[in-house]
């Protein structure tokens, strides 16, 4: 296991946002590591639409160029880093001016780097991109001991695929380890980079277990809602299979269809929507999931089945056994059944989710609920930040043995 290193992680997800792999696989490291999370810079164009932002005031500070931009956090080990702002160029079309644009914001966020590298005396570091593939070449500006790419999604949305597929390609292509966080993304990447390797997503057995506490009082967002309930929970996207959500939960009007999560896009039919039995509770915080999850008496994961679906491991399976939930989910990745054993039920249409619902509903015991949380024990975010972290250390020894 990597120790007592200095390791730096640029990240697409900003530090207090929602739970992410990236900010969590970050404080795993940091246990025994000095670990700077870069947070992803604000643009010029988010520096005036979120100015009177809770997010905007919490940077503003750190935004001047004297600025040491350090932030500590609840871990000694841990600490973040904001840099200035940089300029919108998103909306540019692919070319030579947007790539010497691009080169010119890299440039202002290495700086950032370089002074703290400078004023804390650090040698040796180790250099994570952190599926920020909107800066594909800071690694290699900062020649660190090791480069590392974090492959999390696959890059769907055209916002960022205007850029992100060019750029996240050269990311893969000249970093010295890319990790992925399913099957998919590995082998994707694994034809350009034979230095892929595969650490899938985890939960927090901690948390999640807590739904399981009889003392816990049900979240106020599920009162009144009769029971049983099949609830989902997170965020409610393009990705989820409306059309099959619909025709369940027409079929099982005895049942209350929960979903628990901010609602992205105008992906909901209003036909599901005007249901009875179905109802939208909002965003809940990520101290709240437990109270949510002690009110399903059935999880669901209805992903829809695409060409982007077999790359997705969802947090959530695993927060779910935690829970000690029956598990009902799509096979729209069928990777994950190898890491659930049996504890959670795969369907394939609208007729076989209807009846797995039916079929776990019952199962209640504490040998059911035992099961399922052991499963969640062997996912753990600890396990991962374990696995993590030696695929650093045997990186950086094969590397320095290279040169």
């Amino acid at each position: 296991m990597l120790r007592n290193k200095t390791i730096f992680i640029f990240s697409l997800m900003k530090f207090d946002g929602l739970a992410s792999t990236n900010y969590t696989i970050a404080r795993e490291l940091a246990k025994h590591n000095t670990v700077y999370y870069i947070d992803n810079p604000f643009t010029t164009r988010d520096c005036m639409r979120q100015k009177d932002s809770l997010e905007f005031l919490v940077r503003k500070p750190h935004f001047r160029n004297g600025a040491e931009g350090v932030i500590d956090t609840d871990l000694p080990g841990l600490k973040v880093l904001i840099c200035p702002p940089v300029l919108t160029i998103n909306f540019l079309p692919e070319g030579w001016l947007y790539r010497l644009l691009l080169r010119r914001n890299e440039r202002r966020v290495v700086r950032r780097i370089r002074q703290l590298i400078r004023r804390e005396n650090i040698g040796e570091y180790i250099f994570i991109n952190a599926f920020n593939f909107h800066y594909p070449a800071i690694g290699r500006l900062l020649r660190p001991a090791l480069q590392v790419y974090h492959a999390v999604d696959p890059i769907i949305v055209p916002y960022d695929r205007r850029h992100g597929l060019k750029s996240e390609r050269e990311l893969v292509a000249t970093s010295d380890l890319v990790i992925c966080t399913s099957k998919a993304l590995y082998e994707q990447h694994k034809r350009l980079n034979p230095e892929t390797y595969f650490v899938p997503n985890a939960a927090d057995f901690s948390h999640s277990s807590r739904a399981a506490d009889p003392a816990l009082a049900l979240h106020p967002s599920l009162s009144g809602i009769n029971r049983p309930i099949a609830g989902y929970l997170g965020n409610i996207e393009r990705r989820m299979d409306f059309a099959l959500l619909q025709e369940v939960a027409r079929s099982n009007a005895d049942l209350s269809f929960v979903f628990a999560g901010p609602v992205e896009g105008n992906f909901i039919p209003d036909s599901l929507q005007q249901l009875s039995n179905v109802h939208f509770t909002g965003a809940v915080r990520y101290d709240e999931i437990p109270a949510v999850l002690k009110g399903f008496d059935v999880c669901m994961i209805p992903f829809a089945k695409d060409e982007v679906s077999s790359t997705i491991f969802p947090l959530k399976l695993f927060e779910y056994l935690g829970a000690g939930k029956p598990v009902v989910i799509t096979d729209f990745n069928p990777d994950l059944q190898q890491f659930t054993h049996g504890e959670a039920r795969f369907c394939s249409t609208a007729t076989e989710f209807s009846d797995a619902i039916r079929k776990v509903l019952p199962l209640r015991e504490p040998a059911d609920v035992a099961a399922r949380q052991a499963v969640a024990k062997e996912n753990t975010w600890t396990r991962r930040g374990e696995e993590f972290s030696a695929l650093l250390e045997t990186a950086l020894e094969k590397k320095k043995r290279q040169i």
